[in-house]
């Protein structure tokens, strides 16, 4: 066997070891941490490089084309889908009321939600795709 091959794969199992390390510290964080943004925070951001760890690892072992266009598009979609069902779930959790709103540091959200608008006083106003003459 090729010593870069033994290279690459001793690499590809330590990727995957650190990036199931991460996951698993992801996990922890998620039954430890005591309201709904941190376990968002600990469900996306560990996860999310966890598996990307992990992917890079297995890539580096399978090494063929068809196997890392896979890779790639998991990859892909974990990027695209993680943190936005995160940011979904904080959100939605702030909207019912389960988030204590003192605790946060900058609370934008709050001033769209209590005060209305000019556009919502005055009613809907001109369609924005109208041409207008």
């Amino acid at each position: 066997m090729n010593v870069w091959l033994q290279v690459a794969d001793t690499a590809g199992a330590v990727l995957v070891f650190l990036g199931a390390a991460i996951s698993l510290l992801g996990v922890v964080g998620m039954l430890k941490l005591p309201d709904v943004l941190s376990r968002s925070h600990a469900a996306t951001k560990p996860q999310t490089l966890g598996l990307l760890l992990v992917l890079a690892g297995v890539a580096l072992r399978l090494r063929g084309g068809m196997d890392l266009a896979t890779l790639a598009l998991i990859g892909f979609f974990q990027l695209m889908t993680g943190p936005v069902a995160a940011h979904l779930v904080a959100r939605s959790a702030y909207r019912t009321g389960q988030i204590e709103r003192g605790e946060l540091l900058f609370d934008d959200l709050d001033a769209q939600l209590t005060e209305p608008g000019p556009e919502r006083e005055a009613g809907p106003g001109p369609d924005p795709g109208a041409r207008q003459d």
